[in-house]
């Protein structure tokens, strides 16, 4: 039976959760050893869905926090369970409003469309998220003390003030910064060697952990589904920092792009840990999810669960699986 969750309180979840087989592998720690007690809880319970249920989950642009899941539940009588947003634009409203998503029984996630570490002011997605990088730019932001790695740290503190919020509410946020990573479209993307991006990540890990103590925090690295078409993707490997910094692995999948092996690879690059769909265009069908079993969540991106990248009826579809997960006022 699909599990309907009627609570105001997470808490409630994570219980009813507890009393699902364990499915795969003996659950990993959090990669951070001081870890919340709510990110381990939220942790284990991840593990428990391997397998066996997948979250429902909605993201959300700034000037729309309700607009896209409200639309979900005119399509099927349901609401996504997660909430999604973006901490590169309006932090200050999106903290109060994941507080109180939290509240009323939300799994929590968050992204950060960074700009680069030399932009200062709003972010602007095209000339900024998406703005050159030089090869140059990217060794001096790789090098200790530099002018363009100070700017980094500027820009991290800044990330950091507002997801502290989070954690002195004790709310666990599944964390997916830098995500696709693997494409060429980002200013981090595709940076692959031992400067690549795989210090980014760590520099980022460290900072957050070491120095802000987010404890809170789940480390989701989020990857895109390799592929040629319309845009390259290159393989997960080159850019996967390890185990030891990673709590759960994503992928992107847009365009209906559900190869098995998006799937498989996640799975044995993870050894164990958790997979998810980091985001998604087009929904899986009923069909793709019976072999690509083992995701814990997905998330539907914002305004795409409308034409032409998904029908009422394959929403709906989707919606009424028995193993979906969603939420209910």
């Amino acid at each position: 039976m699909i599990m309907k969750i009627k609570t105001i309180a997470l808490g409630v979840l994570l219980c009813s959760m507890a009393l699902l087989p364990v499915s795969g592998k003996a659950p990993f720690k959090p990669v951070n050893p001081e870890a919340s007690k709510e990110a381990r809880a939220l942790l284990k319970h991840l593990y428990k869905l391997s397998g066996t249920q997948i979250i429902s989950g909605q993201h959300h642009f700034p000037d729309r926090y309700h607009q896209d899941a409200d639309r979900i539940f005119e399509m099927t009588g349901r609401y996504p369970l997660m909430w999604g947003c973006d901490m590169a634009w309006s932090p200050e409203t999106l903290i109060e409003e994941a507080i109180r998503q939290y509240k009323s029984g939300h799994v929590i996630t968050l992204m950060w469309h960074a700009a680069r570490p030399m932009d200062t002011g709003r972010v602007d997605f095209s000339k900024q998220t998406q703005g050159p990088f030089s090869e140059a730019q990217w060794e001096e932001l790789m090098t200790e003390g530099s002018e363009m790695q100070q700017g980094w740290i500027a820009q991290a503190d800044a990330v950091a003030e507002h997801l502290k919020i989070l954690r002195d509410h004790k709310i666990p946020v599944l964390w997916r910064p830098y995500h696709e990573m693997n494409g060429e479209w980002f200013w981090w993307g595709d940076r692959k060697g031992e400067n690549g991006f795989v210090k980014l990540w760590k520099m980022l890990y460290d900072r957050f952990t070491k120095v802000h103590h987010l404890d809170n925090l789940l480390w989701v690295w989020n990857a895109n589904g390799p592929r040629t078409v319309p845009d390259t993707a290159y393989a997960y490997h080159h850019y996967f920092p390890g185990i030891d910094y990673v709590d759960i692995l994503a992928t992107d999948i847009y365009h209906g792009d559900y190869k098995q092996s998006h799937h498989d690879e996640l799975l044995d690059l993870g050894q164990g840990k958790p997979i998810a769909l980091g985001e998604i265009g087009a929904v899986p069908s009923p069909e793709v999810l019976a072999t690509q079993n083992r995701y814990v969540w997905f998330m539907i991106w914002a305004r795409f669960m409308e034409a032409p990248n998904n029908t009422p009826e394959a929403i709906k579809a989707l919606y009424h699986m028995p193993q979906v997960m969603h939420w209910e006022k």
